[in-house]
């Protein structure tokens, strides 16, 4: 066999291996969807009325659920990573990561495995998200290519977000460690266009919702879900994307090679 047949073979064991972590503890996938159908709940049946008169009434023409749900499907994708950040720290200081190193794998397979698990786990749980969005009365103008631009904007980010989070697990010292990154991924899409227009924030707040990475992701998403043009704005969401996956893939593998010191 090849060497690249060898990493393949290698990463799908490392995969079954991590969904098999999945299927044993159901609570991470229940987490990672019912946190998001929650917050759903709370900003379209709590705030929704308050939040879209504030904006017009009927933001881009719709309800409020049709303006929120792309902010929320982004949030699924945090949780997500967060969670791929505690499942790999706790390999790494268990010494499961240690003892891979040494025997006769593919090094590649073992980061590998955890991503495309992570990647498998958001993807049905957005695909849930959006079950529950229907359900509360979502609606969608988009055609099939729309939505399979969405889909694959959706996992572009996931990838983006399980490889930092990859990196966050192997850098930090214990699970506490990985707390700050989870609480950026969570709190970012608070300061974007997920839940009001950037239009209505103040002028400091502004500047960085317009240039943080969440919000043009956001915004491409709600307009490829509503079936309205997007213009340069894809490009942009899909250049934060490949940046942040080129960043953390590099800084997870830069970490991986090092030699363990605890």
């Amino acid at each position: 066999m090849s060497t690249l047949t060898y990493a393949a073979r290698d990463s799908a064991t490392m995969l079954r291996r991590s969904l098999l972590h999945t299927v044993r503890y159901p609570v991470t996938i229940v987490v990672t969807l019912a946190v998001p159908a929650l917050l759903l709940l709370l900003f379209v049946g709590v705030f929704g009325g308050a939040l879209g008169a504030g904006m017009g009434g009927a933001p881009a023409g719709g309800k409020y659920i049709d303006y929120v749900v792309p902010g929320i499907l982004l949030m699924t994708v945090g949780y997500g990573a967060s969670s791929t950040a505690l499942a790999v720290n706790r390999d790494m200081t268990e010494g499961i990561i240690t003892r891979m190193r040494t025997m006769a794998i593919s090094r590649a397979s073992v980061l590998t495995g955890h991503v495309v698990a992570a990647l498998i786990r958001t993807l049905i749980s957005a695909v849930l998200l959006v079950g529950v969005a229907l359900l509360m009365g979502f609606r969608s103008n988009a055609d099939a290519l729309q939505w399979l631009a969405a889909a694959g904007l959706v996992a572009l980010l996931t990838l983006a977000l399980s490889w930092l989070a990859v990196a966050i697990g192997l850098a930090a010292p214990n699970a506490e460690g990985t707390s700050g990154f989870t609480l950026l991924v969570q709190l970012l899409p608070f300061v974007s266009s997920a839940f009001v227009t950037t239009a209505s924030m103040s002028t400091g707040v502004r500047w960085f919702a317009h240039n943080q990475p969440f919000t043009p992701v956001i915004d491409a998403l709600r307009g490829l879900l509503t079936g309205a043009s997007i213009g340069h704005g894809g490009w942009v969401a899909l250049a934060w994307c490949v940046g942040l996956s080129v960043v953390g893939y590099l800084w997870a593998v830069r970490l991986f090679k090092k030699e363990p010191t605890r």
